[in-house]
């Protein structure tokens, strides 16, 4: 396989327009689909969920930091992931994807926010 050179290499616009286009039907994943688990799967206990929400808060705030002492662009970017997944006129607008939406925004905002008091 012949190493790709600058002038070979596609574009950072290409290679975000190819990621972009793989959540739609993939849900971002470069791997191959996995089959799909077996109904009789546990369902998760109530400590498991506490698990859950206690690293789902802890990766938000991560990500807010990593986010306010990020690029105006990178914040741009994330801004523009969150119009790319929200509903396009026509479509049926699914409630999960409008507030992930919106959650995402929220976090740019924070993002912003943080940075401002930190300055």
């Amino acid at each position: 396989m012949p190493i790709p050179t600058a002038a070979s290499s596609p574009d950072p616009v290409e290679i975000r327009r190819r990621a972009l286009s793989r959540w739609e039907n993939e849900g971002g994943s470069i791997a191959p689909p996995r089959p799909s688990a077996s109904s009789d799967t546990p369902d998760l206990t109530n400590t498991e969920i506490v698990q859950l929400r206690i690293r789902l808060i802890a990766l938000e705030n991560i990500l807010i930091a990593v986010l306010a002492d990020g690029s105006d662009s990178q914040l741009q970017m994330a801004r523009q992931m969150a119009d790319y997944i929200s509903p396009r006129p026509g479509f049926t607008q699914h409630p999960l994807t409008t507030h992930a939406a919106h959650h995402m925004t929220d976090l740019v905002d924070r993002a912003m926010h943080f940075r401002s008091i930190q300055g």
